[in-house]
């Protein structure tokens, strides 16, 4: 982040060293909050509305009212973006439980905050190809904490992490509670296997990615028939091509699994096509400057 950055905190904007929540949130004390990762291509916000849904509905499902409307945080991130004058950004926009006591009950917390960071960040596997481990951590459960909620508490995918740090590798894979693929520490997982384009349902515990969702329909404008089934890690091991998709590392081929090659070990004809697609159409969406 630059010396200049300016962080939104609840409608007020702050020099980073100034940037700064009370300890006394539950957002901090307890993970108690959602959040969203957002891209900006060329001065333009990717996907936002749908960034902004997802990001209502994480709050709704943890009974957050968010203090102020849909189109009033679409204007809070754009202005942001501009304050900071950056054409290509990553954001992290934050609604936390906000202030309360040490307690957990989160009657103590009257208002929510809300926080808006804009900066740049590289795409994660930017010029690499990616590989990973199967994961021992397995993915939050359902019945726990569904995973389709974005929220601050992030400890499951970081011990992932960890696991993915200690075997030299770039990602770790996370199977759900039923020994299934669910997805990476911070991304979603496709396979192609006999020209079709393979990746784990909504029941397999995964959160349902923008990038997803986007390179889905981009895969069906190339009439790649795309199938939503549970993978197990055999058929993740055995696949012709593999890729990654999240809004931080954009489209990644993942190209080894626990030391097994996927395919060849390079990206595939598939990988590439989507790749490609994703990269003319991520330059679109709403204006920052107009």
């Amino acid at each position: 982040m630059s010396q200049e950055c300016l962080v939104y905190i609840d409608g007020e904007y702050y020099p980073k060293k100034e940037a700064k929540i009370s300890v006394f949130d539950h957002g901090f004390l307890y993970g108690d909050g959602v959040f969203e990762g957002i891209r900006v291509y060329d001065g333009y916000v990717f996907r936002l509305d749908d960034h902004i849904t997802r990001l209502y509905e994480s709050s709704k499902s943890i009974d957050i009212l968010v203090p102020i409307s849909k189109e009033e945080f679409k204007k809070a991130i754009l202005g942001t973006v501009r304050k900071n004058k950056l054409k290509d950004a990553y954001l992290r926009v934050i609604v936390t439980r906000g202030l309360g006591d040490l307690g957990l009950n989160p009657v103590s917390c009257p208002t929510p905050s809300i926080i808006i960071i804009a900066d740049y960040l590289a795409p994660l596997f930017e010029g690499k190809n990616a590989t990973a481990i199967i994961s021992s951590t397995r993915r939050n459960a359902i019945t726990a904490l569904n995973p389709m909620i974005k929220s601050l508490n992030y400890l499951n995918n970081v011990l992932a992490r960890i696991e993915a740090n200690k075997a030299d590798t770039s990602e770790a894979i996370m199977l759900n509670q039923n020994g299934t693929v669910s997805e990476g520490t911070g991304d979603n997982v496709f396979i192609v296997k006999n020209g079709k384009l393979i990746t784990p349902p909504p029941t397999a515990g995964v959160l349902i990615g923008i990038t997803r969702e986007t390179v889905i329909a981009l895969a069906k404008e190339e009439k790649i028939e795309v199938i939503e089934k549970d993978l197990t890690a055999h058929e993740l091991y055995n696949a012709d091509e593999a890729f990654l998709t999240g809004t931080a590392a954009e489209v990644a081929p993942l190209v080894e699994v626990d030391r097994k090659k996927i395919g060849t070990g390079k990206p595939g004809p598939i990988t590439s096509r989507l790749m490609e697609k994703f990269r003319k159409i991520r330059k679109s969406g709403t204006p920052v400057y107009s």
